[in-house]
């Protein structure tokens, strides 16, 4: 079983990122919250690919905005939250905590992670240590939470935070160097952070992807999930929202 992952730069104000895998054998891919169709189907089209299923984490249009031209005229199956179907009606296969399904043999596990909207989910493949993960974990950061409570977002983080630390994280944002910054504004003296923020800052100037991190990065480097209490969790989410 031989899998790639791929990635789409979106290129837009959001810093979106569409994560494409692929199944090497069949040419068969996934999109992952795809932004936008036409770079989906370029992609494709270069690469000699054929679209197989899409991936949804939640509502936000930046993640569904190019679902409904990738889907016209054809039957390609799309996954996404049960809870948001109301405003997703276009998924196929919905999904809640604990889900399970298939894609070429991988086991694909659903982990319900509301907070930044209240149906947020993400997609653990266990098999090669990879988290599709929206916009509920970032790179050094995390999501703003705009539907969940605090504690509802704190406790979706302790929950990604306890998956295995060689576990890769593909988020859908490159916020990555903000995070970073935030970090090293509220972890002064952590050197990890500060060591992380200097490759960080080198990639940036040279317009390289900072992703994918590792859980076990994100414990180090993560004010968030470093978090001890909702409180203090608050705290944070609230400096960064106006840092």
């Amino acid at each position: 079983m031989s899998f790639k992952i791929h990635c789409i730069d979106v290129k837009n104000a959001l810093q979106n990122y569409i994560w494409i895998l692929e199944h090497e054998a069949s040419k068969e891919i996934i999109a992952v919250d795809p932004t936008e169709a036409n770079l989906v189907e370029q992609f494709c089209n270069t690469h000699d690919l054929k679209l197989a299923q899409i991936w949804l984490t939640h509502w936000h249009k930046d993640h569904i905005g190019g679902v409904p031209e990738l889907i016209k005229n054809r039957n390609i199956p799309v996954y996404g939250p049960r809870e948001e179907l109301s405003k997703i009606p276009f998924i196929t296969h919905a999904l809640e905590h604990e889900n399970q399904f298939k894609f070429h043999g991988l086991n694909i596990d659903i982990i319900a992670v509301p907070g930044h909207t209240l149906g947020h989910i993400v997609y653990l493949i266990d098999a090669l240590d990879v988290l599709f993960c929206g916009d509920t974990l970032f790179a050094m950061g995390c999501g703003r939470v705009f539907e969940g409570t605090y504690q509802q977002m704190y406790h979706a983080l302790t929950r990604l935070a306890a998956l295995p630390a060689r576990t890769q994280v593909y988020c859908t944002h490159e916020y990555t160097l903000a995070n970073a910054q935030f970090a090293r504004h509220v972890e002064p003296d952590n050197l990890a952070i500060q060591n992380r923020f200097d490759v960080i800052e080198a990639k940036r100037m040279l317009g390289q992807c900072t992703l994918p991190s590792t859980i076990e990065l994100e414990l180090e480097t993560n004010p968030f999930i470093r978090a001890e209490s909702v409180e203090e969790f608050q705290r944070l989410r609230e400096l960064k929202d106006n840092f």
